[in-house]
């Protein structure tokens, strides 16, 4: 999207978060964006840069308690919400900035218990790009599955994804939604998630998660037949590939229609 001369107002929550802090960066850093306001659960009142080519202090953002997120849009009035946070927080921060009219980028991972309930809150109010990884390099994997499930949907699947050690949900939203795109292209595959004990083979989708050190997001997918086998893989080396999908979806989102969209519909997939 051509933004032109126009100004898009961005607020952020879990601003002091791993991915809060890079998106606020990342808005700083943009010459169409401005930070105005910034949400999280602890270190309220901390100083935070607003933006590039910004004299030092003069276009800080105070970081707002996060249960004031109603008060806080009605005053500051952004154009989007950026949301990185956990799935029981997303849905408040939904529910206010559909009561204040922000557009939301929602990238909180975990969410499949609230997604029919966030869907209903938005839909006929805002405008929203959902999806459960920001990477275009992500986006691009979810569409080449489909794609190679097509001719090879009779092969053995397996799902593998790694991540750092403090990542809370497991399988990872990634490694779920690869699962869903690869079951939807095939018409309907159980989903097995890793196994133990007697656990012969059968005609699913296995599942398999690690946890460890740093490790910032790797997704594997097997497909494997006889006598050879396809690897489908793609790895996150830093957090500013979900980062700088995040900005592209707060660009797109400023045009787009009131409801639901996903990252494929922002980066025309």
């Amino acid at each position: 999207m051509d933004t032109g001369d126009i100004m898009i107002t961005v607020a952020v929550t879990g601003a002091l978060g791993r991915m809060g802090s890079l998106i606020i960066e990342d808005v700083g850093d943009a010459p169409d964006m401005e930070l105005v306001a910034a949400f999280d659960i602890h270190d309220i009142g901390m100083l935070i840069g607003a933006g590039a080519g910004v004299a030092a202090g003069a276009g800080d953002v105070r970081v707002s308690d996060a249960r004031e997120i109603d008060a806080l849009l009605a005053s500051t009035s952004p154009d989007v919400l950026i949301d990185f946070t956990i799935a029981s927080a997303a849905v408040g921060n939904v529910i206010a900035a559909v009561e204040n009219g922000v557009a939301i980028v929602l990238g909180t991972t975990g969410l499949e218990p609230y997604q029919e309930e966030i869907a209903g809150i938005i839909a006929g109010n805002v405008p929203a790009v959902i999806a459960p990884n920001f990477s275009v390099g992500v986006n691009v994997f979810w569409k080449l599955l489909a794609e190679a499930a097509a001719y090879i949907g009779d092969w053995d699947i397996e799902i593998v994804e790694a991540h750092h050690r403090h990542k809370k949900d497991a399988p990872s939203g990634t490694a779920m939604h690869a699962a869903d795109v690869i079951s939807k292209a095939l018409g309907g595959k159980e989903l097995v998630y890793g196994r133990e004990g007697l656990a012969p083979r059968g005609d699913e989708i296995g599942i398999h998660a690690i946890r460890g050190g740093d490790i910032i997001g790797d997704h594997l997918v097997l497909f494997a037949g006889n006598g050879e086998r396809i690897e489908i893989k793609h790895q996150a080396h830093s957090r500013q590939a979900f980062a700088g999908g995040a900005i592209k979806a707060a660009r797109w989102v400023m045009d787009a229609p009131i409801g639901v969209h996903g990252m494929e519909e922002v980066l025309g997939l």
